[in-house]
């Protein structure tokens, strides 16, 4: 079947203007001011998006598919995701990680995980690891998984300046890297390594020290929740400035905010103002991770849930609140992310690319519709398509 979509204005995310898009099965075939449908011998199927403003689908580089958290015994187990977490939010590709818990959280799972949500109907990568160093794999070797595993992408959630991390040394930390790298670049994957960033004050310190004392260059990093606090903010606003990847964290509290945490959409437009450039931020929601307040002793107060969909109300926010432009707001959740994890099919509208499309209401900038590798999911913001076991 052919689908067209008609009378979209089109942020690729650069504007492209108002046009109409020509998808084949899974993938974007052709973008033209106009194009009509054939009149006969094959089955069209023609979409009218008039006042609406189509974009890539978003990326979510950062999310417990399986369920995290743990951090106040089993019963703080978070449940795994499903299908209409990530779709109702315009999440059309997903890549999963394992936190905290890298013991009752495995690696098989997390790929069984993957498979599942692509059966369902959606993308979905992961990075091998969790917090724990020496990083528990699939195979024995972060290379290996990476060479030989079509889901993984990278290594990762490697949880440094944090009271829950194992702790790891310069020289483990590097180790790390230099084997997501080896692996990256033997595979044409990313092979980046994904660093969790906790509320020490040595924040960055430690990826820096590999950078300085090695030559492993300071991109084949990609730490998130730098928002998490003011003075890590501050640290990341250097950090991108020298050249590094920041990811922001979308999930959130009231409380955290409160108490410091730096609102992602207020975050962005400071970061802009200071110079930083956009092709190194990105927003991930961090969606089924515990979201869990320790007090100043380490001691548990309290832990709530991630939700995906807090990845695109921040960004909505960024541009109805904080007045960045559409075209740059909408990139940390969809050409960024996709240029640093080496998604070439993803991220931006073009012929040739999959056929992940969000579209959204032009005055309010709601989401309407979501088409994942050519299937609509969401239609008039409800869930056309649910998971196996969604009711």
């Amino acid at each position: 079947m052919l689908t067209i979509i008609k009378n979209g204005e089109i942020y690729s995310p650069g504007y492209l203007g108002k046009k109409d898009i020509l998808i084949t099965d899974s993938k974007i075939a052709f973008i033209e001011d106009q194009i009509d449908p054939p009149e006969r011998f094959v089955e069209v199927k023609v979409i009218d998006a008039s006042g609406k403003i189509i974009v890539p689908g978003f990326i979510d580089a950062h999310v417990h598919i399986i369920g995290g958290g743990g951090e106040g015994s089993f019963k703080t187990r978070t449940p795994e995701i499903q299908l209409t977490d990530a779709t109702l939010g315009g999440i059309t590709t997903l890549i999963g990680v394992i936190g905290t818990d890298g013991t009752t959280r495995t690696m098989p799972s997390l790929i069984a995980k993957a498979r599942a949500l692509e059966e369902e109907g959606i993308t979905c990568y992961v990075q091998t690891g969790s917090y724990q160093v020496p990083v528990k794999t699939l195979t024995g070797k972060i290379e290996d998984d990476i060479i030989l595993v079509d889901k993984i992408i990278g290594a990762g959630e490697i949880a440094i300046s944090d009271h829950r991390s194992s702790q790891p040394t310069v020289q483990e930390l590097a180790r790390i890297a230099s084997a997501a790298r080896l692996g990256g670049m033997l595979s044409n994957k990313a092979g980046i390594v994904n660093i969790h960033i906790g509320d020490s004050y040595d924040h960055f310190k430690l990826i820096e020290e590999v950078v300085e004392t090695t030559d492993l260059p300071l991109r084949q990093f990609y730490p998130t929740h730098v928002n998490r606090n003011s003075h890590l903010f501050e640290e990341a606003i250097h950090f991108a400035r020298k050249g590094g990847y920041v990811d922001f964290t979308t999930s959130t509290i009231a409380k955290f905010l409160e108490e410091g945490e730096v609102k992602c959409s207020k975050g962005l437009r400071i970061m802009l103002d200071q110079g930083v450039e956009i092709s190194k931020i990105t927003f991930t929601s961090d969606g089924q991770a515990s979201l869990p307040e320790f007090d100043e002793h380490g001691v548990l107060r309290g832990l709530q849930i991630g939700k995906c969909d807090s990845l695109y109300k921040e960004v909505r926010a960024a541009v109805l609140e904080e007045k960045v432009p559409m075209e740059t707001a909408i990139r940390v959740i969809t050409e960024n992310p996709a240029d640093i994890l080496k998604l070439s099919q993803k991220g931006r509208i073009a012929p040739g690319k999959d056929a992940d499309l969000v579209f959204l209401d032009k005055e309010t900038l709601s989401i309407d519709t979501v088409i994942a590798m050519g299937r609509k999911m969401v239609f008039g913001g409800a869930a056309l398509v649910k998971g196996t076991f969604e009711g």
